[in-house]
């Protein structure tokens, strides 16, 4: 086995490891609003959801070399305001332009050819190519040495047409093919998949195991 200590590393050397190992991991692509108005938009790879009672997800943001705040982290400490997107293989590509620097008075959506649209319930817009949309506020926040980690509260789902049943509540994951962070800059997509049966259910047909959720 090879054995690390952590407390004996540095923090860089930290996040190589977690980074590439935690992996795959769901990708964030995040729409606030700067104070200037223009609508700011970056792909975060440590993102999760935290529950669903109440409805909240989990964003955790970096500190640039410099110690300045991302733009995305700044407008949420600012508006407390946020949209989390789901990033597909549709828009795989943009969502990782998003990614480069650009001046805060202009917006990555434009440069990377995405849509904004006015979302319901809070004032960053969600991105119309998105196949899943999320409108939080900030409900809680924590503060470490090199990130903020934001915990936003769903008030607000919109999705692709076809994408949800909302008698059933079943996602068509069949047209759902969303793309992973993999180590260093890999992405992986989601569309080989397999169910594992338990006990209870492996005597039950498993043709639809993995069409719906």
């Amino acid at each position: 086995m090879t054995e690390v200590n952590f407390e004996e590393i540095t923090s860089y050397q930290r996040y190589k490891m977690m980074a590439s190992l935690i992996v795959p991991r769901p990708i964030a692509l995040v729409t606030t609003l700067g104070r200037n108005g223009v609508v700011n938009a970056a792909p975060f790879s440590m993102f999760n959801m935290v529950g669903e009672d109440p409805p909240i997800l989990m964003l955790s943001i970096n500190r640039l070399t410099d110690g300045r705040l991302k733009d995305t982290a700044a407008n949420i400490l600012e508006n407390q305001e946020f949209v989390v997107h789901m990033s597909d293989e549709a828009i795989a590509e943009q969502m990782h332009a998003c990614g480069e620097s650009f001046p805060a008075d202009i917006s990555e959506l434009i440069q990377v050819g995405l849509t904004p649209v006015p979302s319901r319930t809070v004032r960053p817009p969600r991105i119309l190519e998105a196949p899943v949309a999320f409108e939080c506020v900030l409900q809680e926040k924590l503060e470490t040495e090199s990130r903020y980690v934001f915990i936003g509260r769903i008030r607000w789902m919109a999705a692709r047409d076809g994408l949800i049943d909302t008698e059933k509540w079943r996602v068509n994951l069949r047209d759902y093919h969303p793309v992973g962070r993999f180590g260093a800059s890999f992405y992986t997509r989601s569309s080989d998949r397999f169910a594992i049966a338990d006990k209870a259910t492996e005597a039950a047909p498993q043709s639809t195991a993995i069409d719906t959720l």
